[in-house]
């Protein structure tokens, strides 16, 4: 059994498309191998609007421990240099290079902060 926030991430569709068609909380690896070898037509309308512009999850990992979380990006995430847990100490990545101005960035996913050097 997998998790709906598996099954979501699997089939590469948020958690609310998950929630508003049905996708149980709980379900087997034989259902979602069946949504995924028979979409239904809201996950084939889905998948024919994808324009890989914008990634439905992305993969945040801390630069620092090699921790990992997929989440859904924001738009108002900016790009960042490197990508530390929130209990990591700054002095943990390396320095700016000469001339950048280093500015963090706290509330990726539910532990991260982004280190913007610019």
């Amino acid at each position: 059994m997998i998790t709906r926030r598996q099954a979501a991430l699997r089939l590469d569709i948020s958690m609310e498309m998950a929630r508003r068609h049905g996708i149980a909380a709980k379900i087997s690896e034989a259902e979602l191998d069946e949504l995924n070898d028979n979409p239904p037509p809201w996950l084939a309308q889905s998948r024919a609007n994808r324009t890989g512009k914008k990634a439905v999850w992305v993969q945040l990992r801390c630069d620092v421990c090699g921790f990992e979380e997929a989440v859904r990006p924001k738009k108002w995430w900016p790009e960042f240099t490197y990508l530390t847990c929130e209990h990591h100490s700054i002095g943990d990545v390396p320095l700016p290079a000469a001339g950048l101005k280093r500015s963090e960035l706290d509330g990726l996913g539910t532990r991260f902060i982004a280190i913007i050097d610019a």
